[in-house]
């Protein structure tokens, strides 16, 4: 019976460390998507500026780059509170209205929740039952972004962000995304080229990030949002072949920076305006402890560590477990 408790509890003990090499390697994996991110950095200056010098704009000229990104701006409307009703309010209309002024010649997409749904049942089937399983509304927001840039490219904005100037200067780069600078990437203004094969690699992994993982921050974030655009962008760089001289070799996309603190370079091309339309109660909890992260990755792993540590010392013990040698005793015989 003893062996069969020691053998039990050797078992136990090795799943219970399994697992915890398990989850802590996973943990590192997801903390990386708050760090140093794949790809090419690029500043909003340097994209004026190279538009400049190859005879646009001031300099006059056609210019020698190619245009990649078609003028095309999509902005997904789902109106939550009054469904049916596809009018803007008048602060996103302004702002809107100011994009359009500032970029003649453009076309303006403006998808309602009846067009995306018929966009997604219309060109990609086989995803409308993920697409209408969606356990929170803005998750629909998020997916429809990626099949639009896919399927049509062009530049992608939430209607909370209006344009300061013409959005031409960024539209000679495969595809960019943007990146506030600290913590994961942003999925708030993107662009592509159409089919780029990473807009393939997000909406054909969509699917199986499509989790519910309790939180309503988390599931959003991470099934659909920009934790889940993340942890694809630094996939699809992971199996790219290493950037080479050659122009042509070049694979990896861009991130155009967009942080909006004091000491940050100024926002040249775009603007933030009101949003918040998908607060939920946990928001304010997760966005705290994003502020924290170095502390809560050392928390966690000093939990992971203790864990360890207590399955450990659960192996050694009974590993010794079994006979125990009885100590040397003088035996006294009797007789009868």
């Amino acid at each position: 019976m003893r062996i069969s408790i020691k053998i039990s509890v050797i078992l136990w003990a090795v799943v219970l460390l399994a697992g915890t090499g398990y989850i802590l390697a996973r943990l590192v994996a997801f903390v990386g998507l708050f760090f140093q991110h794949a790809g090419i950095q690029l500043r909003q200056a340097d994209a004026l500026e190279a538009y400049n010098q190859d005879g646009h704009g001031l300099l006059g000229g056609g210019g020698k780059r190619v245009q990649h990104i078609p003028k095309i701006v999509h902005q997904v409307f789902h109106n939550w509170k009054e469904p049916g009703n596809d009018s803007l309010p008048g602060d996103w209309e302004g702002v809107r209205g100011g994009c359009v002024e500032r970029n003649p010649g453009w076309e303006f997409k403006l998808w309602t929740e009846r067009t995306s749904r018929e966009f997604i049942e219309r060109e990609y089937p086989w995803f409308l039952r993920t697409y209408d399983g969606y356990r929170y509304k803005v998750q629909r927001v998020d997916a429809v972004r990626y099949f639009l840039l896919y399927h049509h490219g062009g530049i992608y904005m939430d209607l909370d962000n209006g344009c300061k100037t013409d959005l031409t200067p960024l539209l000679y780069y495969p595809f960019w995304i943007t990146d506030g600078g600290r913590g994961a990437l942003s999925n708030n203004i993107l662009a592509s080229k159409p089919r780029h094969p990473f807009w393939n690699l997000v909406t054909m992994s969509l699917m199986e990030y499509d989790w519910n993982y309790f939180f309503p921050y988390i599931t959003i974030s991470f099934a659909s949002g920009q934790w889940f655009e993340t942890a694809v962008w630094e996939k699809y760089h992971s199996l790219l072949p290493k950037p080479g001289a050659d122009p042509e070799m070049e694979h990896r996309g861009y991130r155009l920076i967009m942080d909006d603190r004091p000491e940050a370079d100024e926002w040249i091309f775009f603007t933030q305006e009101r949003g918040g339309t998908w607060v939920n109660w946990d928001n304010k909890m997760f966005l705290a402890i994003g502020e924290h992260l170095f502390l809560l990755f050392a928390s966690l792993v000093g939990l992971a560590a203790v864990v360890f540590w207590g399955g450990s010392r659960c192996l050694r013990r009974y590993n010794r477990a079994g006979y125990t040698r009885l100590k040397n005793r003088n035996v006294v015989g009797s007789s009868v």
